[in-house]
């Protein structure tokens, strides 16, 4: 059996767990990790369809560990968000949006964008690349950890693939199913919402200008976000210079409903989006492969145990409805690995206790803030009674008119306030 000795063992390479395993080799650290995934298949175009917001905080996470410039070329920016409360017409039309609406606009805090929206086949394939060509980062995959050991000292995986390594902290970025916070004993509260989330990339005729929208309807909100245009070749619908517009899009729709949907063809299926939508970015019509997964709101009771700490979906999971998920995962990953980097520049072990204790009271308020902002937000405006309407109406006009107010919402959702990690405050670790 091979045998390996390293100073961190991530479990999982996604999107979180490779953002870590990188964050800490560029603090100097080495890193081992494990992911279940073949990375052919993970960076297949079929794999993922889904975009992720960026908020400014965590574009200097990544900002901070070099990886942006391998993203920007392709990284939409939000110059501005819109969002808006739809009503169901009778006989189950969608009717009309309110016409009281919430505007965020980049010119009333900076100027910068708001964020970014980045597909994830991008963010994976410029981790990938950036991973490998790291001299203190080892990437096992596809591997799996058929053994665990956590002891005082240490802890020992052994993969599936014969080897042994070693190290004093085993982190778990390994999603919303995790194994490892199973084994650990780890309890959850969770909750499944009675909804779906469809996502695929649509064209549209008509430049997003780089404004995201968020529409929300009785079954649940539905957004387009801004992507990169794409260049094609003349004589497949390409407007001038041959570009083509696109957003991607997150639906979410009852789940008795969604498989009706996913069945549609691809022009009756752009027929509900612009009856949801309208036609302000003209024409919309759907680009390749749609995905639909479940949505549910789960948080552990515990961020850690004996040298072991969670990140990402192992710790949290979150509705889309304000797109904050891969943010929450971000900032985990630039808490842990200052917790980490601190105590080894001062010869402490890194895989403490207290270095553990220190990143989950670091982030568990935020967590939890965001955990019940979302849920509230999601039960609030995902249904069309009279008297929640007028509320909820009301509360978006009253904030579009308080420019203060709009400006610290602004701000929270850039992931620009609260104690933060230095990698999120555009430091270095």
């Amino acid at each position: 059996m091979a045998k390996i000795h390293t100073q961190v063992i991530v479990v999982g390479g996604g999107m979180v767990g490779l953002t870590m395993g990188l964050a800490l080799t560029e603090a100097g650290l080495s890193v081992v990790v494990i992911d279940r995934e073949d990375p052919k298949v993970a960076l297949d175009q079929g794999f993922d369809g889904r975009a992720s917001a960026i908020a400014r905080g965590s574009k200097q996470i990544l900002d901070g560990i070099g990886l942006w410039p391998a993203l920007a070329a392709e990284a939409a920016p939000i110059t501005d968000i819109r969002v808006t409360d739809g009503t169901r017409a009778p006989r189950g039309g969608l009717g009309r949006a309110s016409a009281l609406f919430l505007h965020y606009d980049c010119e009333d805090v900076d100027g910068a964008p708001l964020g970014y929206i980045v597909e994830n086949q991008n963010l994976r394939r410029a981790l990938a690349e950036k991973a490998a060509r790291q001299d203190h980062l080892i990437l096992l995959a596809p591997a799996q950890a058929a053994r665990v050991t956590r002891a005082s000292g240490k802890v020992t995986v052994d993969t599936d693939g014969g080897q042994e390594i070693s190290a004093s902290l085993l982190v778990a970025a390994d999603g919303r199913a995790s194994p490892l916070r199973g084994d650990a004993g780890i309890a959850l509260d969770h909750w499944d919402y009675p909804q779906n989330g469809i996502v695929c990339t649509v064209w549209h005729d008509l430049p997003h200008d780089n404004v995201a929208h968020e529409h929300f309807l009785p079954a649940g909100p539905f957004a387009l976000l801004p992507l990169t245009d794409r260049t094609l070749p003349d004589g497949e619908g390409a407007g001038p210079g041959g570009a083509r517009h696109r957003s991607s899009l997150v639906w979410t729709e009852r789940r008795d409903l969604v498989q009706d949907m996913m069945a549609l063809d691809d022009a009756a299926f752009a027929q509900e989006l612009t009856r949801r939508f309208g036609d302000s970015l003209g024409g919309l019509r759907v680009a390749g492969k749609r995905w639909t997964y479940p949505l549910a709101l789960q948080h552990a009771k515990r961020y850690g145990d004996q040298r072991l700490a969670l990140i990402g979906d192992a710790a949290h999971l979150i509705h889309p409805i304000a797109g904050q998920g891969l943010n929450l995962g971000l900032r985990d990953v630039a808490a842990l690995a200052e917790s980490i980097v601190d105590a080894q520049r001062l010869g402490l072990d890194t895989g403490s206790p207290q270095v553990i204790a220190r990143y989950e009271r670091w982030r568990r308020f935020d967590n939890v803030s965001l955990i019940v902002a979302t849920d509230a937000l999601n039960r609030l405006f995902s249904n069309d009674l009279p008297p929640l309407r007028l509320a909820r109406d009301l509360g978006l006009a009253m904030v579009n008119q308080a420019p203060p107010l709009k400006r610290l919402f602004m701000r929270h959702a850039m992931g620009l306030l609260g104690d933060l990690p230095r990698l999120a405050r555009g430091e270095r670790l």
